[in-house]
């Protein structure tokens, strides 16, 4: 049985319409292409590895990502991707507890949550900057067991939309590792990495737990 649902946010459970990668590649000066390969990490360490920088300059450029990506946020709010919100709900009632995990750190994090009213919709929230490393580290899916009391990773499912979510969940050794097509990642980009599902949607997880 799976006692853990381990979801990543921007484009996996919201809708935040591309503005995380359009921000990062505006605030580095670089092509986004460039971002792509860096979607779902930490964006901190994303724009040290954009930049070939370090120390205040990459401060600098990520205070500055922060401010493009809240004028983005307010021009057009994040939304919760169909069929989600329900899913989770169901998740709980069902007795699976719903995580969520992200490459935000925990300001920008809070405030897509409160435009979602979302800040008793899940049992834990684990960000980048509550961690050592981002992903493919796995280490905020431990976090998130750790707060949610799960100690069995055989009972864990891990969802995302790019290959780091993928890979957190394979380095975590999550029963479930679930490839979502929402986000900015194709089937043929997430298929290369390993995985145990592909599915359009976390709304289309459901049919699956039993036979996990």
């Amino acid at each position: 049985m799976i006692e853990l649902a381990v979801f990543d946010i921007a484009g996996t459970t919201v809708d935040e319409h591309g503005a995380v990668y359009q921000a990062l590649a505006d605030a580095t000066g670089v092509a986004e292409d460039d971002v792509v390969p860096w979607m779902g990490a930490d964006k901190k360490e994303a724009i040290a590895a954009l930049l070939g920088k370090s120390g205040q300059i990459v401060q600098d450029t990520f205070d500055d990502f922060r401010r493009r990506l809240a004028e983005a946020y307010e021009l057009k709010p994040p939304v919760a991707l169909h069929g989600v919100p329900e899913t989770i709900d169901r998740l709980r009632v069902n007795g699976v507890k719903v995580a969520l995990t992200t490459g935000f750190d925990r300001d920008v994090t809070t405030s897509i949550l409160s435009t979602l009213r979302w800040e008793d919709k899940v049992d834990a929230v684990v960000c980048t900057d509550d961690v050592p490393a981002g992903r493919p580290a796995p280490y905020m899916i431990f976090r998130a067991m750790e707060a949610t009391g799960v100690m069995d990773v055989s009972r864990v499912l891990v969802a995302g939309d790019t290959t780091r979510d993928l890979q957190a969940g394979t380095n975590a050794g999550a029963r479930m590792v679930v490839g979502v097509l929402t986000g900015g990642q194709n089937a043929a980009t997430l298929g290369a990495v390993r995985h145990t599902h592909l599915l359009p949607s976390v709304a289309d997880v459901l049919p699956y737990l039993a036979s996990a």
